[in-house]
């Protein structure tokens, strides 16, 4: 049961970029995009924990801690995915999403106890950005918009960097979080929201198809939403090092998805670098003895 979760999982989020390119062609901005898919999310989550009689925290504290999450959850990741995704192709965003375990090696080694590199996971790190290289070189046959894959890669990092608050900041149940996280990601998104209304607005009636509405439905509903609450219990069932295993999965996912469904043009390099990448990850799990 716990491996059919996983796939889940990795199907929901490996697709979710093929899914961001489908609405972006449709003509929807970067704004738009990640408003429904956090409203949608939210809305999923909250309903969900509610139902199983659970309540949000009423002091600042708790609060303070959602709007850290919700800033490096979910409005500045999916923001700079989509604002991405213009200019690179859903297989290549997938590629160089991988990354975050790297980025969350990094940052935990200076701020998590216990988190030091050793050598496997600095030969993994070597690999990985050596790859991340190879796949920016401008020279390169094929290459890809720089502006927008260095946006993706700090959508990686803003994912790394929640990664690490959740450990340092106070414990919540994780349904609880998700909650908040995401309900503070629609206040912090709000003022771009109500400066931009009028142009949202005119997006969603002038552009909306069935298939423009159901990409938008999809990353709100399932990506944000439904895959959120399914993490969790993944983690409460089989613990976070089962769950890593997404790591590994997930970019495949996009990879193929992008290549082989929305026939993306991707440089040569981008099928060497997932395979890098992959192996600098498979060094990072190994265990000095």
């Amino acid at each position: 049961m716990n491996w059919l979760l996983l796939g889940f999982l990795v199907i929901t989020w490996g697709t979710s970029f093929m899914v961001t390119s489908i609405a972006i062609e449709s003509g929807f901005s970067a704004l738009t995009i990640t408003l429904a898919r956090i409203a949608l999310g939210a809305i999923v989550i909250s309903l969900f924990v509610y139902s199983k009689g659970l309540r949000l925290p009423l002091n600042a504290k708790s609060w303070g801690s959602f709007m850290l999450l919700g800033l490096f959850g979910n409005a500045l990741p999916f923001t700079l995915i989509t604002w991405g995704q213009n200019s690179v192709t859903s297989a290549t965003t997938g590629v160089l999403m991988s990354v975050m375990p790297f980025v969350t090696m990094l940052i935990a080694h200076y701020v998590v106890p216990g988190e030091t590199f050793n050598r496997y996971k600095l030969l993994g790190f070597v690999i990985a950005f050596s790859c991340v290289t190879l796949l920016l070189n401008p020279f390169a046959s094929g290459s890809i918009d720089l502006i927008g894959a260095l946006a993706i890669l700090a959508a990686a990092s803003s994912y790394a960097i929640n990664t690490i608050l959740i450990r340092l900041l106070p414990r919540f149940n994780p349904l609880v979080g998700g909650a908040g996280m995401t309900i503070c990601a629609c206040i912090l998104i709000l003022p771009f929201v109500l400066y931009h209304g009028a142009s949202i607005y005119q997006e969603l009636t002038s552009l909306a198809t069935p298939s423009s509405v159901i990409a938008l439905l999809w990353l709100g509903v399932m990506p944000a939403g439904v895959a959120s609450i399914v993490y969790f219990v993944v983690v409460n069932r089989a613990g976070p090092s089962f769950l890593s295993n997404c790591n590994f999965l997930i970019p495949v996912v996009a990879y193929f998805a992008g290549t082989l469904i929305l026939d993306d043009s991707v440089p040569p390099s981008s099928l060497f670098a997932l395979i890098g990448i992959l192996a600098g990850i498979v060094l990072t799990r190994i265990q000095r003895r």
